[in-house]
């Protein structure tokens, strides 16, 4: 980790020169967005959640099967010989047999949809928990497809992480009590990888980087920058007094390369792209009120209080624009200088339900010059220099494929299970080839009918998981040489800190900010 402490030096303390400072051009970006997780404009919230479980598994089953065949085929145990079973039900009492499905948890503390209904909550927000688990136990790990289900025993469960929705592949038998004893378990394991490029090209020349020497311009060509693509996530810009607002100014200077001295700036004009992984918008606390001046305040009456109820508990007046109003200050602030890429997050203005559709420009008006026209004959199809994505988002950038989440799919895997290891779930998600396994059944998510986007068709090179607890990096590869590069972006309100890739190597580094 590297500090802008420890970058900076005492050559800051010191008189102005007399020579005129260098002029550093930004390098390019190449960068290719894909509409993988777009929902229909007409889209219909009629139809059943079970069609996503049995797309996925539709899916997902023929290579967990694969991978099964090529472990198990011909494994004799105690003189049987370990057969496959087709359907769930099939499987035969005392008979050694391998059967594939998905997983369902069954969890006293998980919050069901009917109990919500009964209780006349189902119009409210989503209700969230800390945890699904509970210490004293009584959870269930049951294997189902479309003919029924069984329940897994066995230590070797406890090797694994195990949330509701991944599928796998289990070999045993099932016992006296009708429970399945599990051997060994098998998944589909990393999708096949593209090469890099595969959906773009290079660009042709390299970034040029221009000084001036006695009022003569000179041009100096870098065939090989070290570009940098920086991520950050939790901004969480607030209504309220922020307590971290001067790192905000400091990032911000930091990535407009206005800070530190001519070598570092030199650096920095190398950070081709930014990407913000959700939360950009901080979550409204309890007690934070509406947005007015003192005299407003000071002069309430009585008759506030009999104010009528607003239906849907919406009041407009009690709506604060300032969150709004500073991000799009800040994005405004860095648009002319770099290209910005947007994930929605947890608490951004945008759609709660998986996958989160882009925040809409009109929140930024001014920064939304930037980004693309949306419609009409002078809509453009190439992105913008603020380009509002969607979350989870796949994309290419500096030719490798990239996908990247706010963070709420892996933070509501964490409830299922007893363990901090998130880069061990990132890791998890990817062999199981779904990047939300647990929608939509505790993550809230659009009931798909034809198609799961959630389900890796093709495996990233570089996929990273926003707004949390800390930062962590790992290298995970695949059984057909397939290597992805994990990040866990940490929130910027909590740490201080973002992330910056080398897209040549995808090597990481992180820089911490502190005033």
């Amino acid at each position: 980790m590297v500090t802008l402490d420890e970058i900076a030096d005492t050559s800051l303390l010191q008189k102005p020169s007399d020579n005129q400072p260098d002029l550093f051009e930004r390098s390019e970006s190449n960068y290719k967005p894909l509409d993988s997780f777009t929902l229909p404009k007409d889209r219909q919230y009629q139809q059943q959640f079970a069609d996503i479980y049995f797309l996925r598994l539709a899916k997902i089953k023929p290579a967990v099967e694969e991978v099964a065949i090529t472990a198990w085929e011909g494994t004799v145990l105690g003189g049987e010989t370990a057969t496959k079973v087709d359907r769930v039900l099939d499987v035969r009492q005392g008979q050694l047999c391998w059967v594939a499905g998905t997983v369902y948890m069954d969890m006293p503390l998980k919050p069901s949809v009917l109990e919500d209904v009964s209780k006349d909550r189902w119009i409210s927000a989503p209700i969230t928990a800390d945890r699904y688990y509970s210490e004293s136990g009584g959870e269930s790990i049951m294997l189902e497809d479309d003919s029924g289900r069984v329940r897994l025993v066995g230590k070797v469960l406890r090797d694994y992480f195990l949330v509701t929705g991944c599928i796998i592949a289990v070999m045993g038998t099932e016992n006296a009590n009708g429970e399945f004893e599990v051997i060994d378990l098998k998944f589909a394991d990393l999708p096949p990888q593209p090469e890099r490029w595969s959906l773009s090209k290079p660009s042709s020349s390299g970034t040029t980087k221009k000084s001036r020497v006695k009022d003569e311009d000179v041009e100096m060509a870098d065939s090989q920058p070290s570009k940098k693509i920086a991520i950050v996530s939790g901004l969480e810009f607030s209504g309220t007094d922020t307590s971290y607002a001067m790192e905000l100014n400091l990032l911000l200077e930091f990535l407009l390369g206005d800070a530190l001295d001519l070598a570092a700036q030199s650096e920095l004009a190398h950070i081709s792209r930014l990407i913000i992984a959700g939360n950009s918008i901080a979550k409204p606390s309890d007690h934070e009120s509406t947005f007015t001046t003192t005299t407003t305040t000071t002069t309430a009456t009585a008759a506030d209080s009999k104010k009528p109820q607003k239906k849907y508990g919406y009041d407009a007046s009690s709506y604060n624009p300032l969150p709004s109003q500073l991000l799009d200050t800040f994005l405004s602030t860095l648009l002319p200088t770099i290209p910005i890429t947007l994930l929605p997050g947890a608490f951004d203005p945008a759609n709660a339900s998986y996958p989160q559709q882009p925040i809409h420009p009109a929140m930024f008006p001014r920064a939304r010059a930037y980004a693309p026209v949306p419609a009409g004959p002078a809509a453009s199809a190439e992105p913008g220099w603020l380009d509002p994505v969607t979350n989870p988002w796949e994309g290419e950038v500096e030719g490798w494929r990239v996908l990247g989440t706010g963070g709420q799919n892996l933070d509501d895997m964490c409830k299922y299970v007893d363990s901090e290891d998130r880069l061990g779930m990132m890791e998890a998600m990817c062999r199981w080839r779904c990047s939300a396994p647990t929608a939509p059944d505790t993550l809230w998510s659009y009931p798909f009918q034809e198609d799961e986007p959630f389900v890796l068709k093709e495996c990233p090179h570089l996929y990273f998981v926003g707004c949390q607890p800390t930062f962590g990096t790992k290298l995970i590869e695949g059984p057909q040489g397939q290597s992805v590069r994990l990040i866990s972006v940490p929130s910027f309100a909590a740490t201080k800190e973002i992330v910056l890739v080398d897209p040549e190597t995808l090597d990481v580094s992180r820089v911490k900010i502190s005033a």
